[in-house]
């Protein structure tokens, strides 16, 4: 099977069932591929289900397992219930994050906690199982934000949970590459999806639309197709962090 060939490869994607995660397992379901969807909690469940039958009506072999990341134990759980299902791992996405927007003098040590374990903790130790399991010239990718090149407030714990996931990256990169695994990043703008509303007020929204040099949000329809590339024809790019956000943050 060619390495730039999706037809047949095992897709895991935590985060699977909705928003960015279940645009990509729709596409990499029209294009033949195998997956395994992770959803977090209960309060996803109806969304990744729906995301599940939709994938399977498109001729998808696909299952659905649900887990808090944040236990290292379920991740463990979701590779091998990936391998034992379909025979072993090609790709690896993590869609997974929280947003939190706060001011950095009443950020708690709970909302810290939270935040890094969501936003770093994770993706450590999602990145290290695929590490472990991937199959030779896999693929991982992970979703960071750009707000790792903003100047600005009140996403202290968001942007700072975040940015470790370019050093996990690059050095990823350099611990797996001599077995053809090529590991990214990629930073979206703010996204036009439930995650981001949840904590930005009609003013936010707004400024956010406005700040972009092409205009507006970012579409979830315009990040998929570039991790789609990451983890096929664009494998030879490793070790970078792409950002993806229509001129809203650059360097």
């Amino acid at each position: 099977m060619s390495r730039n060939d999706l037809n047949g490869k095992v897709v895991l994607i935590a985060g699977g069932g909705k928003n960015l995660g279940g645009l990509l397992s729709r596409d990499f379901a029209k294009k033949g591929a195998k997956l395994a969807i992770h959803y977090n909690s209960e309060s996803s469940r109806q969304e990744s289900e729906k995301t599940l039958a939709e994938v399977k009506a498109l001729g998808a072999e696909a299952f659905l397992f649900q887990g808090d990341l944040t236990q290292v134990g379920n991740i463990t759980k979701l590779f091998d219930e990936t391998i034992k299902t379909f025979g072993g791992i090609d790709i690896a996405i993590n869609t997974v994050g929280m947003v939190l927007k706060k001011p950095f003098v009443e950020t708690t040590e709970a909302e810290y906690d939270s935040m890094f374990n969501i936003n770093s903790k994770v993706a450590y130790f999602f990145i290290q199982e695929a590490g472990k399991k991937l199959n030779n010239e896999g693929k991982i990718c992970t979703i960071v934000t750009s707000l790792l090149a903003a100047y600005t407030g009140l996403y202290s714990t968001y942007a700072g949970a975040k940015a470790p996931v370019e050093h996990f990256t690059r050095m990823a990169s350099k611990e797996f590459g001599d077995r053809g695994i090529s590991v990214t990043a990629v930073a979206p703008g703010p996204m036009d999806t439930p995650f981001f509303y949840g904590q930005e007020n009609d003013d936010a929204v707004n400024y956010h639309k406005s700040a972009s040099a092409l205009g507006g949000l970012t579409d979830i329809k315009d990040i998929a197709p570039l991790i789609e590339f990451l983890v096929s024809d664009g494998w030879w790019i490793t070790g970078q962090t792409i950002f993806a956000n229509g001129g809203y943050t650059t360097r």
